[in-house]
């Protein structure tokens, strides 16, 4: 029996890297970006395709329809798609911060909830998002993202615990620190945000540079491609997933010793 997996935001990183690691391991896979350009490619690799934009229903609902129809069956769900909206909080617009939910938040929702009839009937599925490290520590700057991230947790520890009487499991991956563009993205909405003349001018640069001198020293978009697949295809899953024993462990410290956390921030900040 051919595995099938539904991928959003497949058009770059992690989410391209497991698209063709899902594929290699015999999934057939569907997925799709809002930069359909950038798939081409894929779509002459063999994965299934399409434009995407997991704030729009219909576009999410044409993406799972054609699943179906063409599959009869959806075993895997990776909610990947989002970006980081970072910016001081005090000047970041609010449209923007809704955005940010309405992407990495409700974006993952929209799509579920078209899969989860679908893998009723199987009455299997594994549903995996993916969230972030910085959904259990901080930084300055970042509130909007990591609360969006902290959001998706509980969302899925509460989906888990409806969905599984039904043969069905939610859980989550946290990525670290990884050799993406990420951080330069986040960064440049950070610069947008801020207002002219802002007092947190300074306060960015250091940041920035933090994140400079950290960025690309842990995994590559195709490490966690494979922790992705464990996610989704674990016999018995564990509700997170780390790349690495140091992305485990700065998360545990964050949770377990707050103040600790505090204090390590305060002090690379200087």
């Amino acid at each position: 029996m051919v595995r099938v997996a539904i991928i959003t935001g497949i058009s770059s990183g992690m989410g391209r890297a497991a698209a063709l690691y899902f594929q290699k391991q015999g999934f057939e896979v569907y997925g799709g970006a809002r930069r359909v350009e950038r798939l081409v490619d894929l779509k002459e690799q063999g994965i299934h395709t399409q434009v995407l934009d997991v704030t729009d229903k219909i576009s999410v609902r044409a993406l799972v329809d054609r699943t179906i129809s063409e599959q009869n069956r959806i075993d895997v769900l990776i909610n990947n798609a989002g970006y980081g909206e970072f910016g001081p909080i005090e000047e970041v617009p609010v449209e923007n911060a809704q955005k940010q939910f309405n992407v990495n938040l409700f974006g993952a929702d929209r799509i579920t909830q078209f899969v989860l009839p679908k893998m009723r009937q199987q009455g299997v599925g594994r549903i995996v998002n993916i969230s972030s490290v910085g959904s259990n520590i901080y930084s300055p700057l970042g509130g909007w993202y990591y609360t969006t991230k902290a959001s998706l947790n509980m969302w899925s520890d509460v989906l888990d615990q409806e969905v599984k009487q039904f043969g069905i499991r939610s859980v989550i991956v946290q990525p670290g620190m990884t050799k993406l563009e990420w951080s330069k993205i986040a960064f440049k909405n950070a610069k947008k945000n801020l207002e002219d003349n802002s007092p947190y001018t300074g306060l960015l640069n250091k940041t920035e540079d933090l994140f400079s001198k950290i960025n690309g020293s842990e995994a590559t978009s195709e490490d966690l491609a494979k922790v992705f697949y464990q996610a989704a295809t674990d016999i018995k899953p564990k509700r997170r997933y780390y790349h690495s024993i140091v992305d485990h462990g700065i998360v545990m410290v964050a949770r377990t010793m707050p103040n600790t956390y505090r204090a390590i921030l305060s002090k690379v900040m200087k």
